[in-house]
């Protein structure tokens, strides 16, 4: 959301997780509790919007939404899509047209005992 905002306010505004561990609570996000990018762009979608990093500033733990700061949206977003897994044309096509968030699957093994240096599977 920040590089969208960037490229359509001209303006990067900071904007944190607590808003999000704090008020998507309901479904699968659970807070702390762990949570997938999909359902966080939902809930922004619905929520239609989110406030900045210093409305809402992060605490690093779970806690009471706060309506009052969450109802001041600073950006919002329309939609989003899901680039499908080890599909580089998709990729270069989504990265062409909007900013793209990436996630790994850290559950596996070697993520699970890594110590330093560059993982290569």
């Amino acid at each position: 959301m920040e590089g969208v905002t960037k490229l359509t306010k001209g303006t990067l505004i900071s904007m944190l997780d607590q808003e999000l561990v704090d008020c998507d609570i309901k479904g699968q996000d659970q807070g702390y509790q762990g949570g997938l990018m999909d359902n966080a762009f939902q809930f922004i979608k619905k929520n239609k919007g989110l406030t900045t990093e210093s409305n809402y500033p992060y605490k690093g733990v779970d806690g009471t939404c706060n309506t009052n700061e969450e109802a001041n949206h600073a950006a919002t977003i329309n939609g989003f899509q899901v680039v499908p897994a080890n599909s580089e044309d998709s990729l270069q096509k989504a990265v062409a047209n909007q900013p793209v968030l990436v996630a790994i699957d850290d559950s596996g093994f070697e993520f699970q005992l890594y110590s330093s240096g560059v993982i290569t599977l």
